[in-house]
Formats: C-alpha cells, structure tokens, sequence
C-alpha cells in the first residue's frame, strides 16, 4: 500500500476526509428545525427531541461494531456499508410525515458515523508512514468540521427551501461520498481474526443505550426519579456483566485488556473529557447569539446569522490540524494532546472578557475549535501506537464512542445549569448571564482536566515500543 502515488495518497485523503464531513452533518442537519418539529411531524416537543437522541443513541451503538467489522471484513467494505444506511436514513428522513418514521431515519443516519473512525484507521492501511500523521490529523477534524459548516448551511436551506432538501441533499451527498469510495479508495487487508462477537455486541449495545439515555434524559424525568435510577441501574449491571464476557471471549468486540494499557486507558479518559470540553461551547454560544438584545446578554442574531458566526471555527480546526500533525511528528502526540486541551481552556477563559459581543464570541469559538483539531488529531495517534495492528478499528472506533459519551454528558450536565439558572422574558423563561458564564467557566475546569489526564499519558519512548502483537502483524505483512 505504500506505493500509492502522491497523486492518488492526496485523493484517499481527500476522500475520506469528505466522508467524515458528510457524516458529522448529519448531527447538525436538525438543528435549525428543533423549534417546528412538533408542529411539522404532528407530535409533542419531548417526542420531537427523539429525532436528535435517536441519531446519538444509534451512532454510539454501532461505532464499536462497525469498527470490529472493519478489521475482520476490511475498512473499505465497512466504509462503503457505513453509507448505505446514510442514504437509506435520510431518504427516509426526506419522506416522513410524522415522527416514528423520521426517528427511524435519524437511526439509520447515525448508524453511519463509524465512517470517521474507520477512515482513519484505513489510513493506517493504504498511506506510507511519513504521510500518515498529517492525514490522521485532518481526517479526525473532520467530524468537527462537519458539525460546525453543518449549522449555516442547514439554517439557509431550511430557511429559503423546504426541510425536506435537507434530507434530499444528505441522500445525495452521501451517494457521492459512497461512488468515491468505490473508485478511489484502495481494498485494505483483513487483519482481524477469529469470529464477531455478536453476544458483546449485543450486550455493549444495551447498556450503552440505558446509559445514555439515562444521562440525557436526567434533566426531564429528574435525577432522582425511578426512570433515571433504573437506567442507570441496568447501565452498571450490563456494562458490568459485559466486562466479563468480553474478558473471557476468545474473540472479544473490544479486548479489554488492550484498553486497560496506561497509554490507551488515559487517552480514552482524556477524550470523554474533550468531547464534553468540545461540546459545551457549541450548546451555549448559539444561545447567547440568538437571545435578544433586550435581554442585556444576548446579541439578538438569527439563526442563519449565528451560523456564519460560527462557521469559522470549522475553518480553524482544518487549517490547525495539519500544524498538529507537525507538533505530533516533533514532539509527540502526547504533547499536542497537552496542548490542545490547554488552548480549549484558554478559549473557554477568554470568553468571561468577550462575552458582549459577536467579535468576541468568534474569538472564543476560533479558540476552542483550534484546540479541539490539535486534539482530535492526537488521540488516534496515541491509540494506533499502542494498539496491534489487528485492532486499529475496534480501537479507534471505542476512542470515538469516548467522545461521544463525553459531549452526551456535556448536554446533559450544560443543560441542567442553564435550567436552575434562569429568568422571564416576555413570558419566557430563559437562562440567565450568570447560567451562561458558569456553563462556560465548567467547560474551562474540564478542559484543563483533560490537560492533566494527558500530562499522564507516557511518553515517546513508551509508545515507540512495539507489542508483541505489532511484530507479529507486521511479519505477516511483509510475508
């Protein structure tokens, strides 16, 4: 795979980077319509919320499997399935005249976010070594940069077309990230071994479902009412009795015992909590664009408005990640993981100075965006260091579901501070300055805590070290 040209290595990039960006809008594609889903599908506002919860719920579910496909059938093959469900989804989507089909769609659109971590571990497979930082660091920005373009455009076309063109170009686009996949994308080696452990799916799959739903739900049904508790009960129970089936499978989903690794277990600490550092700024800075002026706090923006002011943060993370991808090759991926958690705290500070104006808030947004693509760029290249080669799917696939329970605890936790703290406007209730600055100084707090975590991580001279496991793979490569 090495021989690749550098012609056709710039296309992989480019292609699977695009797939990323398509499968993180998807995240963002409804945003714009939250407030009219009950009045567009006939339904009630919590019923409503599902179109959102569906789509975390699925993805986080299926990114653990996807990736354990991968290396058993092939990153490629798993790549082009992941788009099937893509197209099927918002097809779907496109269509729906009520909510359970929309919900079913916004399933299917979530099961294809295995696409990101899939993509970067077939970079693993088709780049040359010297090429394989720079493109690992673009190509894991590129759930963030998907996110952040998603909300404009999504604002403008929901705005000046039907909401159903949202879905009908989500079908589309998909199509083509599917066809470029086909004609552009290299096969990659089956390097997994063994059988798919379909029990450890199963039982991953329903206490990540009872936990999430425990935590995004917390806020509505209380936190201490019996709804939540039993979530949260079943959560442990079956987490807890996976844990030992995946110990004791001879083919496990995930091997526990590659992730208990120092190296592998802090850099999954470490992206819960950037996930969660990553997604407070984005629940709490379109509040504050959008709130009126006559509130004293808000800056009375629309929504298309308020997404051009956030676009550029996208921008940011694409233009930094490949800077990172340098720091990384000089320095170390622990050190940019370091560094770019710091410069999320720091963008989180600088919001208690820049609070009253768009400007400012562009600043802050640039700021967390330019940390999140130096650390989004760190934590797959910490994992394949120190994972066989046999793994790098499952394994990049369970750092993606980290962050995803990270910024699912993010809404929940950001979402329960903007409601005990809020005040009445024009028969409204909404959160108040000080809900806004202690959301904002939490997500400061966790994300020098991620800091720390990486501090932890060991150095250069640790994850240079082979496993027994990489020489084993990489004489049968060369065989």
């Amino acid at each position: 795979m090495a021989g690749l040209s550098e012609a056709r290595a710039e296309g992989v990039v480019g292609v699977l980077a695009a797939a990323g960006i398509v499968a993180a809008l998807m995240q963002t594609l409804v945003v714009p319509l939250i407030g009219e889903l009950p009045k567009l599908l006939g339904t009630t506002p919590s019923n409503a919320s599902w179109v959102i919860t569906a789509t975390l719920l699925a993805g986080a579910v299926a990114t653990p499997i996807t990736g354990r496909l991968g290396d058993l059938y092939g990153k490629r093959r798993m790549l082009l399935i992941c788009t099937v469900p893509l197209i099927a989804g918002s097809v779907v989507c496109a269509l729906a005249s009520s909510v359970l089909p929309m919900i079913v769609g916004r399933g299917l659109q979530g099961i294809g976010m295995g696409i990101v971590p899939l993509g970067i571990s077939a970079l693993r497979d088709v780049l040359p070594a010297e090429r394989l930082g720079t493109s690992i660091a673009v190509m894991s920005a590129s759930m963030g940069i998907g996110g952040a373009l998603g909300l404009p455009i999504a604002a403008a076309v929901a705005q000046n077309a039907s909401w159903r063109a949202l879905f009908w170009g989500a079908a589309a686009l998909s199509a083509v990230v599917a066809a470029l996949i086909w004609f552009l994308v290299p096969a990659t080696p089956t390097r997994g071994s063994g059988g798919f452990d379909v029990l450890g799916a199963i039982g991953l799959g329903t206490g990540l479902v009872c936990l999430l739903l425990g935590v995004s739900k917390g806020g509505d049904s209380g936190w201490t009412s019996p709804t939540t508790i039993g979530l949260f009960a079943a959560a442990v129970v079956v987490l807890v009795l996976w844990g030992w089936w995946e110990l004791a499978a001879r083919d496990p989903l995930v091997d526990l015992r590659v992730t208990a690794r120092k190296q592998v277990l802090l850099t999954n600490a470490a992206s819960v909590v950037v996930g969660f550092a990553m997604y407070a700024q984005s629940l709490i800075v379109p509040q504050i664009m959008q709130l009126p002026a006559a509130t004293g706090y808000g800056l009375g923006q629309s929504m298309i408005a308020m997404g051009l002011w956030m676009a550029p943060g996208g921008v940011v993370m694409m233009a930094i990640s490949p800077l990172g991808a340098r720091l990384s090759a000089a320095r170390g991926p622990k050190v940019t993981l370091v560094a770019g958690s710091a410069v999320i705290a720091l963008g989180y500070a600088s919001s208690m100075a820049l609070l009253g104006s768009t400007w400012g808030l562009l600043v802050m947004t640039c700021l967390c965006s330019a940390g999140v693509g130096l650390a989004y760029g760190a934590m797959p290249a910490l994992i394949m260091s120190a994972v066989p080669l046999s793994e790098t799917a499952s394994a990049n696939s369970f750092n993606t579901l980290m962050r995803s329970v990270g910024t699912t605890v993010s809404a929940a936790v950001v979402g329960v501070v903007l409601a005990q703290m809020t005040t009445q406007l024009g028969g409204h209730t909404i959160p108040t300055e000080a809900g806004f600055r202690t959301g904002l100084l939490i997500g400061c707090g966790v994300a020098a805590l991620a800091a720390l975590i990486a501090v932890a991580i060991p150095g250069r001279r640790a994850q240079a070290a082979p496993t027994e496991n990489d020489a084993r793979d990489m004489a049968a490569t060369n065989a």
